[in-house]
């Protein structure tokens, strides 16, 4: 009986293999949350994917940028009666007294799930959590970079070491990396160099919850110190953190930046609290209210 010659044997082509692997992953995905089910840890609704960050996008996506007035210097809310547009409007702060710092810009209100975002960072140490408050960080780094002169010195506000050693990691650090490598990227870039260990915190300060303005002074005065001021001397440079509360914190780093030689120190986190909590809540009224009045009066 003559040989039936065998059929040769077809490759699978680049785009059934990847066909093929998109099914398996996703497969192993739908495994994965059945037999190791999570929820969201902001909203409760059951994950439907594996993911290394226990957040479901929508929750992430509704984490917006402050979209209030805002003083344009330190970035707190201002009161219903100030315009979005006006750019030179001051908080009562910064109108008696201007702030070491050059400007402090923040990307969202420390509230809701961003504050709950940048808790699971800080105190759970879910680490994904830094790249998605790195993309927050890199926005509000981008709208200082028209004011730059030259190459930036980026400075993580620093730890004390007891917290490094407890916590592990220093957040700020975390977060600023990830910003910085989106940064980076920009075709227009004044070019950045980040230093950790430049700026350090000499003693452990008390929370400043509670504490009247001078009290938090004192809480921070002699709580810093730069280590090697030739390397910060004529520079400009940015100073990152999670979260702007008082001011307290970057105004004492300001200060011995500036007298170690810094040109000028600019301020950038992902998170400020706002004092005026009625503004947040009332303003998409005023907003709506002045977009009928300019109606009302265009030509």
């Amino acid at each position: 009986m003559p040989e039936v010659a065998a059929s040769p044997t077809r490759e699978p082509s680049s785009t059934s293999r990847h066909r093929i692997v998109t099914l398996l992953r996703a497969a192993a995905g739908s495994l994965y949350s059945t037999l190791f089910p999570s929820e969201c840890r902001l909203c409760g609704i059951p994950l439907i994917s594996a993911t290394r960050l226990p957040i479901c996008e929508e929750c992430i996506e509704s984490i917006a940028p402050i979209g209030i007035p805002r003083c344009s210097i330190c970035g707190e809310g201002l009161p219903i009666g100030y315009r979005a547009f006006d750019s030179e409007a001051r908080c009562n702060d910064c109108g008696r007294e201007f702030p070491l710092f050059a400007r402090a810009v923040a990307y969202g209100a420390y509230e809701g799930g961003l504050r709950e975002l940048i808790h699971l960072l800080k105190y759970q140490r879910v680490e994904p959590a830094a790249q998605v408050l790195g993309r927050m960080l890199a926005d509000s780094v981008a709208s200082l970079e028209s004011e730059f002169d030259g190459s930036v010195l980026v400075i993580p506000v620093p730890l004390h070491g007891s917290k490094l050693r407890q916590r592990g990691f220093n957040q700020s650090e975390l977060i600023a990396r990830n910003a910085l490598f989106l940064l980076r990227r920009g075709a227009s870039s004044p070019g950045y160099e980040m230093v950790n260990s430049l700026l350090v915190r000499k003693r452990p300060t008390e929370s400043q919850v509670g504490m009247t303005r001078e009290q938090r002074q004192a809480n921070m005065k002699g709580a810093f110190a730069v280590l090697d001021k030739q390397r910060v001397a004529g520079r400009s440079v940015l100073l990152v953190d999670d979260v702007f509360t008082t001011g307290t914190t970057a105004g004492e780093c300001s200060r011995v930046l500036l007298k170690a030689g810094a040109q000028n120190v600019w301020v950038a986190t992902v998170a400020r609290a706002l004092k005026t909590k009625d503004t947040v809540e009332k303003y998409p009224q005023q907003r709506e209210e002045e977009a009928h009045s300019l109606a009302a009066h265009a030509p």
